[in-house]
């Protein structure tokens, strides 16, 4: 086995990318964002037709287990093996997912397809990122990068509303079929379209460490779908499952250190700004989640709004982001230096965390939506530069591992974010639904995150301004 070096390592570009090619590196993105959001309208539906409503969860936690394990070894196999190879891989086996789960005659089979819907998913967010890094660079990739800014919140809106037109005017079961068309055109995009060559590598592959942080993922991913609701915080269930995650972790550091070809390499955390990259993505992607699922029961119990009214209230949150990431992308990608965003991102995301306290059940509509605006702004500023951090700080051998990282950590972030919120929020409210107890529930979860946030604002502080390099040239 030999090791590449940096000259080894970088991929070559035959020709600039059209936009073309990177509408088909961002149709991957598409996908796994918008069907971990268009199922959930179609689960009652689904449940009516194949049974099963006790296992109903976890046709949700197979696909974003799945895709969270999956998740970094899809970025390492892209970086021992090919990125363009990986990427269509990974967008074959979600494609063969979601026909199956179309296909699905009862709970047990969907929960199953779904895991192998997910496994396909996890390559398909850390693929395009590497891909467009490579071609681009992050000098070039900032302005593409901050379309991704915009996608995400855009299919978190248009998901649920998605599923439920395709649920009430044709079939459940569409709900997965969708996913064909759009992915069979990334398919022929990137297959044709995209010019990379990349040395491969014989590695042996990091099993142990896989292993490991998959058993770490798992406990994480249950003690986060079942700590304060199904069992309560100090049970021996939660506790236990707190301690293998923790001895997991531990472990997997252990191994990674001594691993050939790591699948999270340590020597990413070398540079200063990877290490606070990963803080804004685990923080912001908490507090991001957090709003999206608990903002919309103050609109719908105390406001008294269905639940579509009550996503498209949502728009100054999501209308901020996106507008920040895209004029951050758009600035950065000119030439523009970065520091200051995340500093400011943090300080605008506390502030607008703490201006929840402001909603109550006299609260006018439009005041509410409103008061969301500071907040959606705030996490913009902190999500954009966490993500070009990432792919500036990384090695050109080591970008798929970097962007699977921070896809991990802020996957993990939003999980564990909406389960501890959730717990202060179920707290808080008890047994009393009236609208003065979702009130007090909310503003738990706002000072919640607004501690997320500061968080995020203390370590903005240790971001170094640092060259975008440009793209690898042949």
């Amino acid at each position: 086995m030999r090791t590449r070096t940096h000259e080894d390592e970088a991929a070559a570009v035959a020709a600039p990318p059209s936009r073309l090619v990177i509408t088909g590196l961002l149709m991957g993105i598409v996908l796994a964002t918008l069907d971990g959001t268009i199922v959930g309208t179609a689960l009652p539906v689904i449940v009516e037709d194949l049974g099963g409503l006790t296992h109903l969860s976890w046709v949700v936690t197979a696909y974003l287990l799945a895709a969270a394990v999956t998740t970094p070894l899809w970025g390492k196999l892209g970086d021992l093996h090919g990125r363009k190879g990986s990427y269509l891989a990974s967008i074959t086996v979600f494609l063969i997912g979601s026909v199956l789960c179309g296909l699905a005659q009862d709970m047990g089979q969907l929960i199953a397809f779904r895991a192998v819907q997910g496994i396909g998913a996890g390559g398909l967010f850390v693929g395009a990122l590497s891909l467009l890094g490579t071609v681009l660079g992050p000098a070039g990739a900032s302005r593409s990068q901050s379309v991704i800014g915009v996608l995400l919140p855009a299919a978190m809106i248009g998901g649920p509303l998605i599923g439920g037109f395709l649920t009430d005017q044709l079939d459940w079961r569409w709900v997965f079929y969708v996913n064909v068309p759009v992915g069979a055109a990334a398919l022929a995009v990137i297959a044709v379209g995209v010019r990379v060559r990349t040395e491969r590598v014989r590695a042996r592959v990091d099993v142990a460490g896989a292993a490991l942080l998959t058993a770490a993922i798992l406990a994480l991913t249950l003690l986060s779908s079942w700590g304060g609701t199904t069992y309560a915080w100090t049970s021996p269930r939660i506790v236990t499952l707190a301690l293998v995650a923790v001895a997991a972790l531990a472990a997997f550091v252990a191994v990674e250190r001594r691993a050939a070809e790591p699948v999270i390499p340590p020597r990413l955390f070398r540079d200063r700004n990877f290490g606070v990259a990963q803080v804004l993505s685990f923080t912001s992607g908490a507090a991001m989640l957090a709003a999206a699922s608990f903002l919309p029961q103050y609109m719908q119990l105390v406001r008294g709004m269905s639940s579509t009214a009550s996503g498209l209230l949502l728009m100054p949150l999501m209308l901020g982001m996106m507008g920040a990431q895209l004029a951050i992308g758009r600035r950065v990608g000119a030439g523009g230096r970065y520091r200051h965003y995340p500093i400011a991102g943090g300080a605008l995301a506390t502030l607008g965390a703490l201006a929840l306290f402001l909603l109550g059940t006299a609260t006018a509509t439009w005041a509410a939506s409103a008061l969301t605006l500071l907040l959606g702004v705030g996490l913009g500023c902190l999500m954009q530069p966490a993500l070009l951090i990432t792919m500036n700080s990384a090695a050109p051998r080591d970008l798929g591992a970097a962007s699977g990282t921070q896809a991990l950590l802020r996957t993990i972030g939003g999980s564990l974010g909406v389960a501890v919120l959730g717990s202060v929020f179920a707290g808080r409210v008890r047994d009393d639904a009236s609208p003065a107890g979702i009130v007090d529930g909310l503003h738990g979860v706002a000072a919640g995150t607004a501690a997320l946030c500061a968080v995020a604002f203390v370590a903005a502080w240790w971001v170094r301004e640092a060259p975008l390099r440009a793209a690898r040239a042949s």
